[in-house]
């Protein structure tokens, strides 16, 4: 199975950098490779500039208007050319599942890029490059992330699940939309959603009960957004614990005393912080193979990805 995702060339591993160099990113180049098919894209190359080359930056004008411009002469401008290339470049994207950016970049960087001002100082709280904002503007549901907060054990784990949320979203609703294929998939994340924000559950349960009031293809498109934003919120510990709890409640009739102490042991060691995740989901795992439940074997909270890639051992 590959999925595919849009990358920074320079995170890939492809030696496109003004300095001739990269900035390749370890996980993504040799884990998340066996599962996604990357798409490198350098934007500084695809306008045309060579390598290497002189750097670039971002400068906030007087008036507020940012702009693209060689670090050495505010006169050479690239702005309107990189926002045509992401233009030109994003109705391609329509079978991207996600976009890992290049941090710190004025084309790529998704959040705290340097913004310059004309007597040398930066703004606080820097700004997003030229063509990561048209990217996030014009596909707001895509998960975004950059290279450096793949370090990041949560933000990873967070992404990496958008992504192929996403994946399965796009595969299961399919291109001749249905209600059952909505109901069905929603009914796949409901302890997701439960997890990732507990608002967004009631909101989109409420927007699902009301599907046949729908134009399908605008339900689709308000469907996912909704989805989406919902689930890049990061599961907190009381959240999962609330799931984890609740999964608990379906074996009430089928553990013995001790077996319903010992998971309720570990999970509230989780909550405390000295468990990860998967000790408590291993155990509910276990007992769900003994006393099948189709509702929960649906569930992709219990298997949102492929355990190799081990992302659920910093939660």
């Amino acid at each position: 199975m590959t999925i595919s995702v849009g990358i920074s060339a320079c995170v890939l591993g492809q030696k496109v950098r003004f300095d001739g160099g990269h900035k390749q990113n370890r996980f993504a180049a040799d884990e998340l490779s066996k599962y996604f098919d990357f798409k490198p894209v350098c934007p500084e190359v695809g306008i045309g500039m060579t390598i290497p080359r002189r750097a670039i930056r971002l400068l906030q004008l007087p008036a507020g208007d940012e702009r693209l411009v060689d670090s050495k002469d505010n006169d050479i401008d690239f702005t309107s050319q990189m926002q045509e290339f992401a233009r030109q470049q994003i109705p391609h994207f329509g079978g991207l599942r996600g976009y890992v950016v290049c941090a710190k970049s004025p084309t790529c960087g998704m959040e705290r890029v340097k913004l310059h001002i004309p007597n040398g100082n930066t703004v606080p709280g820097g700004s997003v490059g030229v063509y990561t904002r048209e990217l996030m503007e014009k596909m707001p549901w895509l998960p975004v992330e950059e290279d450096g907060r793949l370090q990041d054990p949560v933000l990873r784990e967070n992404f990496v699940f958008r992504v192929f949320s996403l994946n399965d979203f796009y595969n299961s609703i399919g291109d001749n939309f249905s209600y059952d294929a909505f109901v069905k998939f929603h009914s796949r994340y409901k302890l997701v959603l439960m997890a990732h924000s507990p608002i967004a559950y009631k909101d989109i349960g409420r927007l699902v009960a009301s599907i046949k009031e729908w134009d399908l293809t605008e339900f689709y498109v308000e469907y996912r957004q909704q989805f989406m934003d919902a689930i890049k919120n990061r599961a907190s510990k009381k959240n999962n614990t609330n799931v984890l709890m609740h999964l608990q409640g379906y074996f009430k009739r089928s553990l013995t005393k001790e077996q319903k102490q010992e998971l309720a042991e570990l999970i509230m060691s989780y909550r405390e912080g000295n468990q990860p995740i998967l000790v408590p989901l291993a155990l509910i795992n276990h007992y769900l193979k003994q006393y099948p439940d189709p509702y929960l074997q649906l569930q992709t909270f219990l298997n949102p990805y492929p355990e190799e890639l081990k992302l659920r051992y910093g939660l």
